[in-house]
């Protein structure tokens, strides 16, 4: 079990106890580790301490008024979701690939792609000169991974290197990120670009639902297509799909599995001191 899959029982685990405010023995013990090195390994996972990450994931406070009928706009007020407050800013902007280049299937292009460690778990990242053109996490299935990116750039010239992908994995998902900003290089049509843009413009710490994604590129009704736009995101976190759940509250689907959905979320949550 690596450390992204330790942390993800966690978080699983507090979503069945959260009521019972389980104390650092009972979480080390969960996992079968001292308490000394499960406290090393979650503050080096959040940041916090779990004891300041437990008095912030009070997910028993929204799944209450969620109960009570409130929507999942009104409750993300009242729990701190939608707030604007955030410790780091990330500035991330991204090129779409021109009809040409779709055409070409990435001729002549140079991408360079490997596997790094990340909080989530194992994530390929694949980047050319313009920018970062893939995200995904893996696990045991890299090789389901490496296919879906030569399908997308089938004529392109792919060179592994595990260190670069380490060092941008390391700009990413840093507590002290940079605001000097990240670029993508992206494939996508004219609607699903538009969508993926408006992810962009959820705030680290705050949610969003389809239908109000639908409403910000001016397509409302249009809830179930941005849906699909959003699950076909070739960028996972920085393009943050994560961030968009049902409106009854519900998380819904992530192709990258529902508890990481939920762990990127909480630690979201308490990088930019919102209390969820």
């Amino acid at each position: 079990m690596n450390d992204y899959e330790r942390i993800a029982s966690v978080i699983r685990y507090l979503d069945q106890h959260n009521v019972e405010q389980p104390d650092l023995k009972t979480l080390a013990s969960h996992l079968s580790l001292s308490e000394s090195r499960f406290h090393r390994l979650f503050v080096s996972w959040a940041g916090v301490t779990p004891k300041d990450f437990l008095q912030s994931l009070t997910l028993c406070h929204a799944k209450t008024l969620l109960h009570k009928g409130e929507s999942v706009l009104q409750t993300a007020l009242q729990t701190g979701l939608s707030g604007s407050g955030r410790l780091h800013d990330l500035f991330v902007s991204f090129e779409a690939a021109t009809p040409g280049e779709w055409k070409s299937g990435g001729e002549d292009l140079m991408i360079s792609y490997g596997v790094a460690e990340t909080p989530f778990g194992a994530c390929l990242i694949a980047q050319t000169s313009r920018g970062i053109c893939r995200i995904a996490f893996c696990d045991s299935q890299f090789e389901a991974t490496f296919t879906s990116l030569r399908l997308d750039w089938p004529k392109a010239e792919l060179k592994r290197d595990d260190a670069k992908a380490t060092r941008t994995a390391a700009d990413i998902f840093q507590h002290e990120r940079s605001t000097s900003g990240l670029k993508l290089f992206v494939k996508g049509t004219a609607f699903q670009l538009k969508v993926w843009r408006a992810l962009l413009q959820i705030p680290e710490g705050s949610l969003s639902s389809y239908s109000r994604i639908a409403e910000s590129i001016g397509r409302p009704g249009a809830a179930r297509a941005v849906g699909t736009a959003i699950g076909s995101n070739p960028i996972a976190y920085l393009i943050p799909c994560h961030r968009v759940i049902r409106e009854t509250g519900i998380l819904g689907g992530y192709r990258w599995g529902l508890i990481r959905k939920q762990a990127m979320i909480a630690r979201e949550a308490v990088a930019s001191n919102v209390a969820i």
